[in-house]
């Protein structure tokens, strides 16, 4: 679960830099499809919120680097 929303994370935060310039994913999808993904990220943002600190290595209190 913790990749998938890393992931999908990556993917909102690219899809920001995009929107910045003006090419942002919801110019090139359905209305529907892109409110899915804005979903998906947001859940995920919220996920990984409340989670990251035991998922993390670096973050962990055995720390990691």
């Amino acid at each position: 679960m913790h990749k998938i929303t890393f992931v999908l994370l990556v993917i909102g935060g690219l899809n920001w830099g995009l929107e910045a310039a003006g090419y942002g994913i919801g110019n090139y999808i359905p209305e529907g499809f892109a409110l899915a993904i804005y979903v998906l990220v947001a859940l995920s943002a919220i996920y990984e919120v409340f989670s990251h600190k035991g998922l993390c290595r670096n973050c962990a209190p055995q720390g990691g680097m």
